[in-house]
Order: structure tokens, then C-alpha cells, then sequence
């Protein structure tokens, strides 16, 4: 595996780690729907002037608009507004640690709808992440439940989205560079939460306009959309969904320091714990996929040494 991979995924989760963080920010003014609609529209702006100042061509008229519609909706619009909604009802914390489940159901998805192969680890390393999960829902004899069951449940499926959208992501979308298809997607994803966000939700221009939303935007939509989906695409298409999705191994860190630096949020003990067999079942499952990514990759690189000596 290609040194570079491990660096932009470093990257990739120090911007989307502070998604959550921005996410909060936002929802002072603005409703999920319309968080999800500045998001995607942001980033956008970003992708087309990255295509543009690259000249990387944009061949709309070659782009497979079915999948990518259904890709877009799957992958952006309908996750980051129910990952806003979550943080209406959950800490920044909480949902950056839910976040962290979605290679575990990548893994799932394959397997109940692509026929992925499986294997006694991948199944005990699910097996530990349901337990972490069951942890992050800090159950107690006082209240049975502490946390938030709707924001549990919206966040939980959002990463399923997640899932669905990596998986879908590999099979459906080949034949095209990383920018196209981040391009289309935050396309088709800004007018899918537009259309929503203008149905259910007022929005102030005035609030879009001020210098702290306008930050923040830049923060969660410029980073967090245009550029973040580039890499994340680069490293599906260079590396595999599952490695891609690996991201999220990270991500908790920097949301949770994020959140307690800037936020004052609480860090529980069952956070950490429920983190802990989180991350940890997602190593498990994952591990044979990547050793094999890996492997796969030092043959290719192997290949073309020997084309070139």
C-alpha cells in the first residue's frame, strides 16, 4: 500500500473530524436540512474551482446521471441531515463515535447484498462492535437508557448510508476520474437538501451571510466537502471501500478533542469504553480486507517495477 494512502486518510479524518464540531456551530441558525444544502453547495463552489484551476474535464453529458442521483442521495444529502439532526439531540462526541461504525456496516451491506465473502473474524469483530455500541447507549438502573434514542437511531443511519454509499460507490461509478463523481454528487446532493430544506425549513440571509457561518462553511463545506470527498473517493478507487472507510478509525480522536477543546463536551467513561470495542471490532473486520488490499497493490507495484527495469 502506497505510503501516500496512509497520508491522506490522516488528513482526510483531521478535516472531517472537525465536521462534527462545525455541525453544531450551524445549528444555532440553521435547520439539518438546510446544514445538509450549505454543505454540499460549499463544497460545490470548492470542487469546481479545484476542476477548473486543474483543468480537469467535467464530460456532463457522458456522466451516468441514475446512479450518480441515487449515489448523491445515498452518500450526501440524506446522511449529513440526519447527522445534523443527531447533533441536535447527541454531543459532537457521541455522533463522531457512531460515525465511527460505518465500516462495519460496509462490511454488512457487502455481505447482505453483494455476497461478499465472510469469515469467524469479521463476524467476531461485529460481534464486539454491537457490544460497544450497547456501551455508547450507557444503559443504568435510574433511567435504563441515558442516551438519546432518536439521535442514536438518525446517526446510526446515516452510517448505513455511508455503507451502502462505499459499496455502491466501487461497483456503479467506474470509468470516472475522483472529481467528477465529487462533483456530481455535491451537484445533485445540493439540490436534493435544497429542495427539502426550502419545503420544511426557513432560511435567513442574513444568518448564511454572517462572518461566523460563513467560516464554518468554508470549514465543513470547502475542507469538509469539496476537498475531503476528493481524497476520500482517491483512496476507494486507489485502495478499496473498506480501506477508504477505515477513516473513521480517526475521526472519533479529532471530533472528541474538537468537542472538548471548543465545545466544553463532556467525555464519559462509556464513551471511551464504547469507542474502545468500536474501533476495535472495526479492526477485525476489516483486517482481511485490508492485508489482502495490500497485498494486492505491492503485486501491482511489483508489476510495474519489472515493465520498467
Amino acid at each position: 500500500m502506497p505510503r501516500i494512502l496512509f497520508f491522506i486518510l490522516i488528513i482526510l479524518s483531521l478535516i472531517w473530524g472537525g465536521s462534527f464540531y462545525f455541525i453544531k456551530i450551524l445549528l444555532e441558525d440553521f435547520g439539518p436540512w438546510t446544514i445538509a444544502f450549505l454543505r454540499s453547495s460549499s463544497g460545490l463552489i470548492t470542487i469546481v474551482l479545484i476542476m477548473l484551476i486543474l483543468r480537469k474535464p467535467f464530460e456532463l453529458r457522458k456522466m451516468p446521471w441514475f446512479p450518480l442521483s441515487f449515489m448523491a442521495l445515498i452518500n450526501t444529502a440524506i446522511p449529513w441531515a440526519f447527522i445534523a439532526f443527531s447533533e441536535t439531540r447527541l454531543s459532537s462526541n457521541m455522533a463522531s463515535v457512531l460515525n465511527a461504525t460505518t465500516p462495519l456496516w460496509t462490511i454488512i451491506i457487502g455481505i447482505i447484498f453483494f455476497r461478499s465473502a465472510t469469515n469467524r473474524l469479521q463476524w467476531v469483530g461485529l460481534g464486539i462492535g454491537l457490544i460497544g455500541l450497547i456501551i455508547l447507549l450507557d444503559v443504568n438502573p435510574t433511567s435504563i437508557i441515558s442516551v438519546d434514542l432518536l439521535g442514536f437511531a438518525c446517526m446510526i443511519a446515516a452510517t448505513i448510508c455511508y455503507g451502502l454509499g462505499s459499496q455502491l460507490s466501487k461497483r456503479m461509478l467506474t470509468g470516472l476520474s475522483m472529481y467528477q463523481i465529487t462533483f456530481c454528487t455535491l451537484f445533485i446532493g445540493s439540490i436534493g437538501s435544497g429542495a427539502v430544506a426550502l419545503s420544511v425549513e426557513s432560511i435567513a440571509v442574513s444568518d448564511i451571510l454572517s462572518w461566523k457561518n460563513i467560516s464554518v462553511l468554508i470549514g465543513l463545506g470547502g475542507l469538509g466537502s469539496g476537498v475531503a470527498y476528493v481524497l476520500f473517493y482517491y483512496l476507494v478507487q486507489k485502495g478499496s471501500a473498506e480501506f477508504a472507510t477505515m477513516v473513521t478509525y480517526l475521526v472519533p480522536a479529532t471530533a472528541i478533542i474538537w468537542g472538548y477543546t471548543l465545545l466544553g463536551e463532556e467525555v464519559k467513561w462509556t464513551l471511551l469504553v464504547g469507542l474502545f470495542l468500536v474501533l476495535g471490532g472495526v479492526f477485525l473486520s476489516t483486517r482481511q480486507q485490508t492485508n489482502k488490499t495490500i497485498k494486492d497493490q505491492s503485486i501491482k507495484e511489483h508489476n510495474v517495477r519489472d515493465q520498467f527495469s
